[in-house]
């Protein structure tokens, strides 16, 4: 009795298997970073803000730096915080 030729078909098979990964995926290569730059696009309020040389109106020097030390100043001497099992217990004034 003869056997059925199942190793070359079995590699036939494998081969045709190994060949059907190596395809392209044109609709998702097609899109492929579309989504990031759409979301870099929609962040940006004003595309041309950088030809604009005017200097901007706002808070002059010496308000900054002081706001600036204040913040600075505040992770040097932080404020205490209660402990988080005793909320609501205490006296109420």
């Amino acid at each position: 009795m003869q056997r059925p030729p199942s190793l070359p078909m079995l590699c036939v098979l494998l081969l045709a298997l190994a060949a059907s990964g190596c395809g392209t995926t044109p609709r998702l290569d097609r899109n492929f970073g579309r989504s990031v730059d759409l979301l870099r696009a929609q962040q940006v309020l004003n595309p041309q803000a950088a030809l604009n040389r005017d200097p901007v109106a706002g808070m002059d020097g010496k308000a900054g730096n002081a706001a600036y030390e204040a913040y600075q100043k505040s992770f040097s001497a932080p404020v205490p915080q209660a402990a988080g099992f005793t909320i609501g217990i205490g006296g109420r004034q």
